[in-house]
């Protein structure tokens, strides 16, 4: 059936993505409503305070990592360099939905504009993706460290280390916009209310009024590329690490070699369990709340977590912190860094 040509829908917010606003007598939506998580008034107010402090804490922790590595010159390796790029990922990622979310626990005025909802869908997939190659990046620069130490300086050279920390980041945004130009084209007929405290994949595909099988589709290959790609190289790089560890003769030895890489597999570990929970069921599954509170953990928990996890785990790390803390200049220390 041909659509009526009577109402138009003028819009004078800028188009990210051009969008057809009427088809088959069905006006198409222009806002959504996120549900985020409905409790009572008394309880939104203990949520905000938790997940403000919260946000407030990630960014300051991530930021004093980066200060600290940039500051002390015995940081000025791969290893942390990398590891610089994923604090300034995990400020930008917290950022995309801890606002929003902040304002909707104290306004009873849930809604989001669909330019607003596409925006922060993109740059939380831009993120997501970056962090999974990221993250087996960081896990291959382990793998030369332990496997091939003395080829480590000449193999992990700084323009080998710019490239691969660029490529994560094109390969992050190009995958969101392949993804953004299937999904914000759908239609999303009157006001769809979100069951989620920000705009996400499947969701969205869940409250649109059309077939989303192609969307479905290509996210599902997207997906499968940028999560079992990354996940491959971890594993591999770990299941060789891990062969090179036994051989080694000393318990100290290993122990010592062992060390340069426990924060970044628990790290890996917190990431990849708690998305593949998510992204690796049917889309349905977000129609439950029980989703949300899985989600809460790699959207604001594990972003907290992973500056405290290579605090602890890390002395290098624990070291340069302190003296960025008291103002202090980079000193002769122990390297536990078997890269050096």
């Amino acid at each position: 059936m041909e659509p009526d040509d009577q109402a138009r829908v003028d819009i004078d917010w800028p188009v990210i993505i051009p969008k057809v606003l009427e088809a088959d007598n069905l006006t198409a939506t222009t806002y959504f409503i996120l549900l985020g998580f409905p409790t009572r008034p008394a309880f939104q107010l203990l949520l905000f305070s938790v997940f403000l402090a919260t946000y407030l804490l990630t960014l300051l922790e991530n930021f004093l990592i980066i200060l600290a590595i940039r500051s002390d010159a015995q940081l000025h390796k791969p290893m942390y360099f990398f590891l610089s790029h994923l604090s300034f990922l995990e400020m930008w990622y917290v950022t995309v939905i801890s606002p929003k979310m902040l304002v909707d626990f104290l306004s009873s005025d849930k809604s989001i504009s669909f330019n607003g909802c596409m925006t922060q869908l993109y740059f939380f997939v831009t993120c997501v993706c970056t962090e999974y190659i990221l993250l087996a990046v960081m896990a291959f620069d382990r793998y030369v460290a332990i496997c091939n130490p003395l080829r480590y300086p000449v193999i992990m050279t700084n323009q080998l280390c710019g490239i691969l920390a660029g490529g994560c980041w094109l390969c992050g945004f190009m995958t969101a916009m392949i993804k953004m130009v299937f999904i914000a084209r759908l239609y999303y007929c009157g006001t769809p209310h979100i069951n989620h405290y920000f705009c996400d994949i499947s969701p969205l595909l869940n409250v649109s009024c059309e077939d989303s099988s192609q969307a479905e589709l290509v996210d599902f290959f997207l997906a499968l590329m940028v999560i079992a790609v990354p996940l491959c190289v971890v594993v591999a790089s770990y299941v060789t690490i891990l062969t090179t560890i036994l051989r080694i003769p000393s318990a100290q030895g290993r122990q010592k070699a062992f060390s340069t890489c426990a924060s970044h597999l628990t790290v890996v570990t917190l990431f990849y369990s708690t998305t593949l929970f998510t992204y690796a069921r049917p889309k349905l599954m977000y129609a439950y709340n029980s989703n949300k509170v899985v989600s809460v953990l790699y959207t604001i928990l594990v972003p907290l977590l992973n500056p405290i996890i290579y605090c602890l785990r890390n002395r290098d790390v624990k070291a340069a912190l302190k003296k960025t803390m008291l103002c202090k200049g980079s000193g002769p220390r122990e390297d536990t860094d078997l890269s050096s």
